[in-house]
């Protein structure tokens, strides 16, 4: 546990957030950026305290808690650790250094968990980082750790935000491919799926998983947290007005907000595949609480968001591979797939939707949208004609 010692050789031992103790000189209650003469609105009166308040306003959305935690717990490690003062001690001029720091942190015995592998937070070779950080995550750091200062000011407990000086957003954001694949490239992305190996019945295992996986991400527009934590007792069926049975899967999204998504016929039918390669039946039962996306054999537990994204990058990795293949007047196009994430079907889909002129109100609904623009706060669509017109124009074409 972070500590301070007299002894200048002593080195402190990381800990996670839960298991942060520290000396009372360092431990934030006489921070020089400390609020003075104000009335504080938390009970916190200490750093570590003040943080966790700060983390309790994210407890429903654990996703977002875990991001927070992680990089609100590695500026107090470093800060206690490698500066030796308190966070609420920190200046202008230390955060730079520590944004130089998330580049490449050293030492990385210290700092780097061994093989870039990730350890439970209980486990002895926990370490804060599993390696040096991209521009994007050092940029997305940043971004959470001003949220922060800015909430413990508000709250009354730090006199002022160090990072508030930063010109960081108001540089220029550099150019960058746009994150969706036109008609083209998503028909290299289905051909790599269907050219993978089916003779044995673990290969068959894999394409299957493969084959509904990109229909879940494109049919329904779903990020990757809503296919970890949902289940498919999340299907149902109703009829609608004329009397015929429609599919739907409801989703909890981003925000703790629900949503029911359309379940096309192509979809269940993929379902319905991949459901009989597992040895189920072929249509989900009323609260079932096998995952939506299974592990290869014959487990039933959640795979991690990790995982699935892994299992998404290989796809474009290799279909990036055979472009590239074709020589060098297909190597951009090949860089561009190789950029792609499971984010990008996302967008995909939206984007699919929108140029096939599905009803934009029905494309915000499908993904979960807080709004298309200003005005589309004011569109409405019944859930029946969304599902009829998802059904009709927005389609999969294996």
């Amino acid at each position: 546990m972070p500590s301070v010692n007299p002894d200048s050789n002593f080195v402190p031992v990381l800990a996670p957030l839960e298991h942060v103790q520290l000396s009372p000189h360092i431990d934030g209650r006489d921070g020089t950026n400390r609020a003075a003469g104000n009335r504080p609105q938390i009970a916190a009166n200490n750093d570590v305290d003040a943080i966790k308040a700060w983390l309790a306003r994210f407890l429903d959305t654990k996703t977002t808690f875990d991001g927070y935690r992680k990089e609100a717990e590695r500026l107090l490690l470093w800060s206690t650790v490698q500066l030796a003062k308190p966070i609420s001690s920190l200046t202008h001029e230390d955060v730079l250094a520590y944004q130089q720091f998330l580049s490449d942190p050293q030492p990385a015995a210290r700092w780097v968990m061994r093989g870039g592998r990730k350890f439970a937070r209980a486990d002895p070779e926990w370490r804060p980082f599993a390696g040096p950080l991209s521009a994007t995550s050092r940029r997305q750091a940043v971004i959470i750790l001003n949220a922060l200062f800015s909430w413990l000011v508000n709250a009354g407990y730090l006199a002022g935000n160090p990072l508030a000086l930063s010109r960081q957003r108001t540089r220029k954001a550099k150019p960058r491919i746009t994150r969706y694949l036109d008609d083209e490239l998503w028909l290299e992305v289905k051909l790599t799926i269907d050219m993978m190996p089916k003779e044995t019945e673990r290969e068959r295992d894999h394409y299957f998983r493969m084959r509904w996986l990109f229909s879940l991400l494109y049919l329904c527009g779903l990020r990757i947290s809503e296919v970890v934590e949902h289940t498919m007792g999340g299907f149902f069926c109703r009829r609608d007005k004329d009397g015929d049975e429609r599919w739907w899967l409801e989703i909890t999204g981003k925000g703790d907000k629900t949503r029911i998504v359309p379940a096309t016929d192509e979809l269940m039918v993929e379902l319905a595949r991949y459901r009989r390669e597992k040895g189920l039946p072929p249509t989900p039962l009323a609260g079932e609480e096998n995952p939506l996306l299974l592990p290869i054999g014959n487990l039933k537990r959640h795979l991690t968001r990790g995982a699935v994204h892994a299992i998404v990058k290989k796809v474009f990795e290799n279909t990036a591979t055979r472009i590239r293949q074709r020589g060098s007047d297909f190597a951009a196009v090949a860089d561009q797939v190789d950029q792609a994430s499971a984010h990008w079907l996302r967008h995909t889909a939206g984007s699919h939707m929108a140029n096939n002129s599905v009803n934009l109100s029905n494309v915000r609904d499908n993904l979960g949208h807080e709004s298309i623009s200003t005005t589309s706060n004011y569109l409405h669509s019944s859930d029946d004609a969304r599902h009829r017109e998802t059904e009709e124009k927005h389609k999969i074409k294996w």
